[in-house]
């Protein structure tokens, strides 16, 4: 019976593994899709887009997933495909789905802008905290790792692999963008969204906007969001900025209106974005990110 006891946690962990599937959207170019969802036990918290670049002996990865069993999945792949270790992991902002993977690497090989460091010397506990009450067993090792080294905007060779960093900001406090020269793939992180709404805990949406104007003047042959497919066109730039437009006047108008933040929440979603995915779920977070300084501002105290 005690054998039986201690065997069931030891079976129910052994069963979170990721299975990672890599997409081939350019030479040396794969994809690993996350899930179009929230963080869930269900998705193991994999709902970020990570991408291997294949490099002169070694990978280059630019994000690494919610934990350290994904990250060593990721870095397992990545050596299959590109035939050595990895050489070098770009994290492209704080948040846990893309940055807390990075406890199964060296530290001296990471790297990001020194403002993603920062914010996450002030955050990543907090994050780690949540994604160990949210995720449970998939989170088993994982520690907050901060990168070893700052990414430099301009360009960047790693393994005679000829990149360029782009230092942009607004749906963090810094967000990198990576440029491939060989493929014309630009790597775009959370500052796009594709057919997922945007997620706006830290977001300066004027900022962001000003970001997405920047993206959108560069030439490109295919754009790797942080969320959703990949896109031969700068269509998901443009989505991403409407649902940002969208929201922020709504948010304007809730307030006016005087709704509470539950009716904000519930208000009409535009027919253009039936498709894009966990719409109302983003939605109601922004209404609890951004609701209350709205409310100040826009409202002002009737005793003063």
């Amino acid at each position: 019976m005690i054998g039986a006891m201690l065997a069931a946690p030891l079976a129910a962990h052994a069963a979170q593994r990721y299975k990672l599937k890599p997409d081939l959207v350019a030479p040396g170019v794969w994809v690993v899709r996350g899930a179009d969802e929230a963080i869930a036990f269900a998705n193991g918290g994999a709902i970020a887009n990570c991408t291997i670049l294949a490099a002169k002996g070694g990978a280059i990865l630019c994000d690494c997933g919610p934990s350290l069993a994904y990250g060593q999945a990721l870095a397992e792949l990545a050596q299959k495909l590109s035939g050595g270790p990895v050489l070098r992991v770009l994290i492209t902002h704080l948040h846990p789905d893309h940055a807390m993977g990075a406890a199964a690497f060296d530290p001296a090989i990471i790297a990001a802008l020194p403002e993603t460091r920062q914010e996450l010397e002030r955050d990543g506990r907090g994050f780690s905290d949540g994604m160990y009450r949210l995720l449970a067993d998939w989170m088993t090792g994982t520690n907050v790792v901060l990168p070893g080294m700052d990414v430099v905007p301009g360009p960047l060779e790693i393994g005679g692999r000829a990149l360029e960093a782009i230092a942009l900001s607004g749906h963090s406090g810094g967000d990198l963008a990576i440029m491939d020269r060989a493929s014309g793939t630009l790597i775009a992180g959370d500052l796009v969204f594709h057919n997922r709404a945007p997620a706006t805990p830290d977001a300066d949406l004027a900022a962001w906007r000003r970001s997405l104007d920047t993206l959108d003047r560069r030439e490109f042959a295919q754009l790797i969001p942080g969320h959703g497919p990949v896109d031969a066109t700068h269509g998901a730039i443009a989505q991403t900025r409407d649902w940002l437009t969208w929201l922020e006047g709504a948010l304007a108008d809730a307030v006016a209106r005087g709704l509470d933040m539950g009716e904000a929440g519930d208000i009409a979603i535009p027919e253009r974005f039936s498709g894009v995915a966990i719409a109302r779920y983003e939605l109601q977070r922004s209404v609890s990110h951004f609701y209350a300084r709205l409310e100040s501002s826009e409202l002002p105290r009737i005793d003063n």
